[in-house]
């Protein structure tokens, strides 16, 4: 387990992915493909016959983006770095704990394939990337806090029309600096989209970003659909679920690697947004989130729920189907909150705030304990060795797996 500094406000700042049970780089870049369920499934194949996200930026806020990898060549058209100590166009990825973290993140938005059937591609292959290199582990020369809300201004003020956040807080509160930050987001109609954070990381409750009225905060569903017990976590601020399991990522220098998280699952939604912004460039961003909520397939009950918030998302229909533009964003005001909360020197937090789970689901627990002194992270660990030396692995893990959803899916029907 990786730690990680703790911010100014106590909290700790983390990526949104968990270590899966088996990581592996597969034999050829068509079973990567072939891998890529959610294309189909979520109906991502549907929204590209009106497009495939020409005209769309999305920021990428995390490790930084390998540009130079065959899937995401040309993807990227810009780049800063916030922390110190990464390289001025945001492309070498950096921190000591999961510093391929962007590239994988980045492939799943906008990931370009590497020719006709092969290699990761994105659910917006043809969006432009903005790449905002952060460095959240031990030896940042920026406090956290503040590289987020540097980041997220400057990929306002560089065209971002959607603002990707693959982190967490883990608290439910955060800083006054992210006030401005998310506020000018706001103000200059760009969506913004946080992952909820996992459970195996300690992440019981959605945190900060993804607890900032008017962010869409993503939450994390297995193969099947269902709640992920590790790779999501819960809250009443939940918009919608997307795949957070048996996902593909690129890795910086090329190469693939299994893995999970909602770190995952909020790319996907980000994605989604920028196909939504492409095929209706007139939307403001309220409309754009109205959108992917209003199409999405309700899943638990009530509607939104603190596990899949409006349920799973429907590329197909956010894109494509007759809905009706809004007013304001669905997902909250922030300015309203901070005029609320913020005048008194003790307002703020969110901590003292109940987050529910459905009546019939027992709260879920971490799947693994924290170290001793505070949160932490998991590094997400691959490597690149022959598929079929992880064979018998892969076997005993695979039966493993299978007696732990099947234990899963048990305590969701109690």
């Amino acid at each position: 387990m990786t730690a990680v500094r703790r911010a100014a406000a106590g909290a700790v700042i983390a990526l949104a992915v968990v270590a899966p049970l088996v990581v592996a780089a597969p034999a050829h870049a068509d079973s990567v493909r072939d891998s890529e369920y959610w294309l189909d499934a979520y109906g991502f194949d549907d929204a590209w016959q009106y497009t495939l996200g020409a005209g769309a930026t999305v920021a990428v806020i995390d490790t930084g983006v390998d540009g130079s990898v065959r899937e995401l060549r040309g993807a990227v058209v810009d780049g800063t770095d916030v922390s110190g100590l990464g390289a001025p166009d945001g492309q070498m990825p950096v921190g000591d704990g999961n510093p391929e973290h962007g590239t994988m993140v980045a492939s799943l938005i906008a990931g370009r394939g590497t020719g006709y059937g092969d290699g990761v591609l994105g659910v917006a292959p043809e969006a432009s990337l903005l790449s905002i290199s952060i460095a959240l582990a031990n030896g940042e020369v920026v406090d956290p806090d503040e590289q987020v809300a540097d980041a997220v201004r400057w990929a306002v003020d560089h065209g971002a029309d959607v603002i990707n956040m693959s982190l967490t807080r883990n608290s439910l509160d955060w800083p006054e600096s992210w006030d401005d930050a998310f506020s000018y987001a706001f103000d200059h109609d760009v969506v913004v989209v946080a992952a909820a954070g996992n459970r195996a990381n300690g992440t019981n409750e959605v945190g900060a970003p993804a607890t900032i009225p008017g962010v869409v905060a993503v939450a994390g569903v297995d193969v099947a659909g269902d709640a992920s017990f590790d790779a999501s976590s819960q809250g009443i601020t939940i918009a919608v679920a997307a795949p957070s399991e048996e996902l593909v990522g690129v890795v910086p220098g090329g190469g693939y690697v299994d893995w999970s998280g909602t770190s995952g699952a909020a790319p996907l939604v980000s994605g989604l947004a920028a196909l939504v912004k492409a095929a209706h460039p007139e939307l403001d961003a309220a409309s754009v989130i109205n959108r992917i909520i209003a199409t999405a397939r309700p899943k638990g009950e009530p509607v939104p729920g603190p596990i899949y918030g409006y349920g799973l998302i429907d590329a197909g229909a956010a894109v494509g189907a007759d809905v009706a533009p809004v007013t304001a964003n669905p997902m909250g005001d922030l300015d309203a909150w901070i005029s609320t909360y913020r005048p008194s020197s003790d307002a703020g937090s969110l901590d003292s705030i109940v987050i529910p789970a459905p009546t019939a689901t027992p709260a879920p627990q971490p799947a693994a304990a924290l170290e001793e002194g505070g949160p932490g992270v998991y590094t997400l660990i691959h490597w690149a060795v022959p598929l079929g030396l992880l064979l018998g692995f892969l076997i005993l893990m695979a039966t493993f797996a299978l007696g732990a959803v099947a234990h899963f899916r048990r305590l969701l029907h109690k």
